[in-house]
């Protein structure tokens, strides 16, 4: 497969050639095992690679590593006799886009790391946020989705998945669109087939977009209709509140037969936004639209005269539960813009490591002799 085939373009190419000009190859991670990246480009299959001494060395913080969509350097030291085992990953190109979620602090620390984010998917165009048209519809979690996409930088389109089995799929589609201005929203049936024919202007070959959405919304359906081929499982939803079982377990990179390139992801219900400030205006523009009409720039919107927003609350303009929604995305927000640099935070974890090391180091050669 070509690089071309795999979204390379001009843009790519400048930013490699420091490393070209070190004999190293580009390649795309398509997906990722624990420490092993499995990467496309560098030969006629895929291969797995892991990141070099040096890399590990380096690095700050869990987001510094592959993720699936990252366009990595390899070292090319290896005979071709040696292509069954891993290639070595020296460095991750900057991203120019990434989705990206809070990632737990014990992830890494085994290693020194610091864990500040996840980055769920790299250098993606476009971001389909799936939705069941069933019981487990839920407009919150779809204003969550559009912030994060925002704020990623990436183009959102929403997909309203079950219309064969769609509960009121008109009024749904309704509420959808009056939280997602501007944004595409299509309605369709994975399952059937029906209207998926819709996705194509967005399928576009070289272009990279990514599937996301809770568990059972039915993106591993999607993901099989998209590629002609069973290659995801799939699992029935709860009878009763017709959420889905985890049946993806890991993200991974798959090339469409009309040559568009789509990331399929586990369902993730829960997704925090980290660094979502520019990701709220876009996905509350109505409000960030009000809050400019205030008589005061510093309104708190609470007590204060000439409120906009109270004003449109009161006129049913605006509805309280998406206040609501907003408010505890933002404070979500600021908590995560609150905390300390990460990369500054692990650059102290790692003064005080190497403080440590030398301190027993130093008593080992004054006491070790004596213990033995």
């Amino acid at each position: 497969m070509s690089l071309e085939a795999l979204g390379w373009d001009g843009g790519w190419a400048t930013t490699f050639a420091p490393f070209a000009a070190a004999g190293q190859r580009p390649g795309r991670v398509v997906a990722v095992h624990r420490e092993t990246s499995i990467v496309r480009g560098v030969g006629p299959e895929d291969r797995p690679a892991v990141v070099s001494g040096r890399f590990r060395h380096d690095a700050l913080a869990t987001s510094d590593f592959p993720a699936v969509g990252d366009w990595v350097a390899l070292e090319t030291d290896q005979t071709e006799t040696d292509r069954a085992e891993a290639a070595v990953i020296a460095a991750v190109l900057p991203r120019r886009t990434a989705f990206r979620r809070s990632a737990s602090d014990a992830s890494r620390a085994s290693v020194g790391l610091l864990a500040d984010e996840q980055v769920i998917a790299a250098n993606v165009d476009i971001a389909f946020l799936v939705a069941g048209l069933d019981d487990d519809f839920n407009l919150r979690r779809m204003e969550r989705y559009l912030a994060v996409a925002w704020a990623s930088g990436v183009t959102p389109v929403i997909v309203l998945n079950k219309s064969d089995i769609a509960v009121d799929a008109e009024a749904r589609w309704l509420a959808v669109s009056g939280i997602a201005a501007g944004v595409p929203i299509l309605t369709l049936s994975a399952r059937t087939g029906d209207h998926l024919a819709d996705l194509a202007e967005f399928l576009v070959a070289g272009r990279t977009s990514v599937v996301l959405g809770s568990s059972g919304v039915g993106k591993s359906t999607l993901v099989n209709a998209l590629l002609g081929e069973a290659r995801q499982a799939t699992a029935a939803v709860r009878d009763d509140d017709s959420r889905g079982r985890h049946t993806t377990t890991h993200r991974e990179l798959f090339a469409l037969p009309g040559g568009a390139l789509l990331i399929d992801t586990p369902g993730i219900r829960s997704l925090e936004v980290v660094g979502a400030g520019a990701g709220l205006d876009g996905a509350f523009d109505d409000i960030a639209d009000l809050a400019a009409s205030c008589r005061f720039s510093d309104c708190g919107h609470g007590t204060e005269p000439g409120c906009a927003i109270r004003t449109a609350l009161a006129s049913g303009e605006l509805e309280p539960g998406r206040l609501l929604s907003y408010r505890k995305l933002e404070r979500e927000s600021a908590h995560v813009e609150r905390k300390v640099d990460p990369r500054a935070q692990a650059e102290e974890r790692r003064r005080w490591k190497t403080i440590h090391k030398a301190a027993d180091k130093k008593m080992l050669d004054k006491y070790g002799e004596e213990r033995r």
